[in-house]
């Protein structure tokens, strides 16, 4: 269960095969009933095989279907959705959430408090699997006052709580007392928000249709079609020719579109870092000073170059794109040098055959990367290069699946787009070691006790000195070697407007951010 339940963590970014559905549909106005239909294409570079909030992260198709009690606006702050308003009782860190009133789920029920109670229940549920359980790890008790005010009773602090509570509700009235994980619902979706399901026909696309009920007022494009294009060349091939509208183009495809008329690029700054995880469960890198060493091997600035074509930035933290960065930490710069000084004087000799090795054992190990993802494979690529220029053996490995316990090293990819805790507190805290987000075992005590310290903590003062302190320590005792953060870029026609510019998530998560106020001229 572990294993599958970590597949999709990263499922994003998995190729399955391509298609060309609804292909003949395009964003021109269409006559319908003596009315203009607008329909938006999105070329997908992600297939489903179920849309549920609470159980799957990182899905752009979640935010047009689902709503939660908050949303963030286009400068990452929390602002109420569902929610009109909400307090908080320091004293017995209880929120009160009042509710919108009249919210209809697509199926025309109305939306109630113990829609909420029900959510967040299913994802604490460890049935359930939810990649997401963790950030709701605080909350002891959900408590139904009325149709229109829940209270989430929490058993201490939990500053990020209310970006957590952004995640889309799940209908009670559909799902209660269902296996969440394989019911029907996950294929047919019902949700809050802007747009409601229509069509879906599996691996080719999704379709969905504006909803005329939806509180904040019905979308200006009537239907947006996701249609599954997860060749990314393919994607801007279609993109060129008319026969999508929008889609995230991987950097080496942007020239494409130099001397293409109508086609506007969105190069947006993101929250998403790229790094090579090491396994903390092989001997190997058991060892600190080999991880330090292949960090102080690693050109960082050269992959940005030649594999981002500039679009991105050298990564030496987990939180530079946020208030809370430290530039003051050891950012292990490029020094080929001080890496095989350090390889030295930790007994490690060259071989006849050029690579390192010691007590019998060569410094040689798999370097795994999903199958599908262009851009963390040339990165993977261009480590491996440089990692043998001090005698390092890593031998890039593409796999459709990954057994997390026993590979040696991963090209991962994480962020932190909203509150510092996320996807670090998951990530790099011991205690989530057995639930399988903290996926290469790393454990460092004191990184422990800042992140949850800083998680816990009221005062953003506070919080912020805690977050600089885990930076500092994070690298003095290194999970990963950070290589960069990368930039998202998106091509679409110039005839769509109201797309406005933030700072994205994870894989580029978040374009779609406020679609209901898009337009086609």
């Amino acid at each position: 269960m572990k294993k599958r339940f970590l597949v999709l963590v990263l499922s994003i970014a998995m190729i399955v095969a391509l298609t060309t559905g609804c292909s003949s549909t395009n964003n021109k106005a269409e006559e319908k009933e003596g009315t203009k239909e607008k329909t938006l294409i999105y070329g997908s570079a992600a297939d489903y095989t179920r849309i549920n909030p609470a159980l799957d992260e990182h899905a752009e198709i979640h935010k047009l279907i689902f709503t939660g009690l908050t949303k963030h606006n286009e400068k990452n702050e929390v602002v109420p959705d569902l929610a009109e308003s909400w307090n908080f009782d320091e004293s017995t860190n209880t929120y009160t959430f009042k509710l919108k009133k009249g919210v209809k789920w697509h199926d025309g029920k109305e939306f109630t408090a113990d829609d909420v109670k029900f959510t967040i229940e299913a994802i604490k549920d460890p049935k359930n699997n939810s990649e997401i359980a963790t950030n709701y790890e605080e909350i002891k008790d959900v408590e139904v006052v009325d149709k229109y005010t829940v209270k989430l009773h929490l058993d201490k602090p939990c500053v990020p709580i209310l970006d957590y509570l952004s995640v889309g509700m799940l209908p009670k009235h559909l799902l209660e007392g269902k296996d969440l994980n394989n019911d029907s619902f996950n294929q047919n979706p019902i949700g809050t928000g802007p747009y409601k399901l229509d069509k879906w026909e599996m691996g080719q696309y999704i379709q969905l249709k504006a909803n005329e009920d939806y509180y904040n007022g019905k979308p200006k494009i009537d239907k947006v079609v996701f249609k599954i294009i997860l060749d990314e060349k393919t994607r801007a091939m279609q993109l060129k020719s008319g026969e999508i509208d929008l889609a995230q183009l991987e950097p080496k495809d942007i020239s494409v579109f130099d001397d293409v008329e109508g086609i506007k690029l969105y190069k947006e700054k993101t929250a998403d870092y790229r790094g090579v995880m090491y396994n903390f469960r092989k001997d190997l890198f058991k060892d600190k000073a080999v991880i330090k060493a292949l960090s102080y091997a690693v050109n960082r600035q050269e992959i940005v170059d030649s594999v981002l074509n500039g679009m991105g930035k050298v990564a030496y933290s987990p939180l530079q794109m946020g208030p809370y960065n430290n530039e003051n930490v050891e950012k292990y710069k490029f020094n080929i040098e001080k890496a095989k000084q350090i390889l030295t004087e930790d007994g490690w000799k060259l071989g006849t055959d050029g690579i390192l090795e010691k007590n019998g054992k060569k410094l040689s190990f798999k370097l795994t990367c999903f199958e599908g993802d262009p851009v963390r494979i040339n990165m993977a690529n261009v480590v491996s290069q440089q990692f043998k220029q001090i005698g390092v053996d890593a031998k890039v490995d593409i796999q459709s699946e990954i057994d997390w316990d026993n590979l040696d090293a991963f090209l991962i990819g994480w962020g932190s787009p909203f509150d510092p805790d996320d996807h670090t507190y998951k990530v790099f805290h011991s205690s989530q070691i057995e639930t399988g987000m903290n996926l290469n075992a790393y454990s460092n005590s004191k990184v422990d006790e800042l992140l949850y310290k800083a998680r816990t903590t009221l005062k953003d003062e506070e919080r912020k000195v805690y977050y600089m302190e885990f930076q500092k320590e994070l690298a003095l005792d290194p999970p990963f070697t950070f290589l960069a953060y990368i930039d998202a870029v998106y091509g679409a026609k110039e005839n769509i407007v109201g797309i406005k510019d933030t700072v994205l998530g994870h894989h580029g998560v978040g374009f779609l951010w406020n679609i209901e106020e898009w337009d086609i001229q």
